[in-house]
Order: C-alpha cells, then sequence, then structure tokens
C-alpha cells in the first residue's frame, strides 16, 4: 500500500473518479459535484495498491491550530481493510507537521463508527446530505 498525493493527470482523473463513484454517484448526483471550490488549497492523499488507488482524501486547515478532513472515500472492494485509517493517519502526520493540534470532520452516519474507532469524538450532529444521509461533527486532539 503506498499513500501519496495525485500528481499526474491520469492520477487527478482516477482520484475524482473513485471520490464520484463513492460519495456522489449512489446518490445520482452529477458528475463534478465531487470536485470542491478549494481543492487548490487542501493537502491530497491517495491509497495506491497493484496501481489501483483503492482510496482518497483531502485535508485543509480550517482555523489557526486546527484542521479539517473531507472527502474520504474508499472502493468498496478495499473497505475494511485498513484503508480508511492508513488515510487518516496519513493526513493526521501531514497536519502534526503543520502545526495542527486537531481535526474536525463531518462524517456521515455509517462511518461514524470507524472514526470512533481511530480516536475521534462527536461534537454535535450537523447536517443532512441529499435529505437522507445524517452527519455528524466529529473532533480529534492530534498534538
Amino acid at each position: 500500500m503506498i499513500i501519496k498525493s495525485p500528481i499526474s493527470q491520469d492520477e487527478w482523473e482516477s482520484y475524482y473518479r473513485l471520490r464520484f463513484t463513492i460519495l456522489r454517484a449512489p446518490w445520482n448526483q452529477p458528475l463534478g459535484s465531487e470536485v470542491l471550490a478549494d481543492e487548490s488549497d487542501a493537502i491530497h492523499a491517495m491509497v495506491m495498491e497493484n496501481n489501483q488507488i483503492i482510496g482518497v482524501a483531502r485535508m485543509h486547515k480550517s482555523g489557526e491550530n486546527q484542521g479539517q478532513v473531507r472527502c474520504v472515500a474508499v472502493a468498496a472492494e478495499a473497505q475494511g481493510k485498513g484503508v480508511g485509517k492508513a488515510i487518516m493517519l496519513h493526513l493526521e502526520e501531514k497536519a502534526m507537521a503543520m502545526g495542527i493540534q486537531e481535526i474536525i470532520l463531518e462524517a456521515r452516519e455509517n462511518a461514524v463508527p470507524f472514526y470512533k474507532s481511530i480516536g475521534y469524538v462527536i461534537e454535535k450532529e450537523s447536517y443532512l446530505l441529499f435529505g437522507e444521509i445524517q452527519h455528524y461533527r466529529m473532533k480529534k486532539e492530534i498534538r
């Protein structure tokens, strides 16, 4: 398993394709909705295995000592195999190197047990995505 930032055009296309496939397509969202306005300000990470991208995530600075992780997606066939944990650890290490002391994220309800298992705690119930996916604000101190 290799974790790195996308560099080539092919890697970026595969990165966004996985994000779309996991986080947007099942809810009939349009192609392109997986790309956020602040992508150039974020740190991007992708997990590769056998030259395939099987996990992606991004993090940006959201406050003086705070980072926010968004758009975590793991390919269906790779879920439950440590890919999500590896990519989150990678982003936490990057955050610490930047002086970030806590990470926040908005977890989909089905992902809350995963984030709890790696040390995140629920702060509050937040928003409902696409009218049906409850999200929870979660945070982890990483000092």
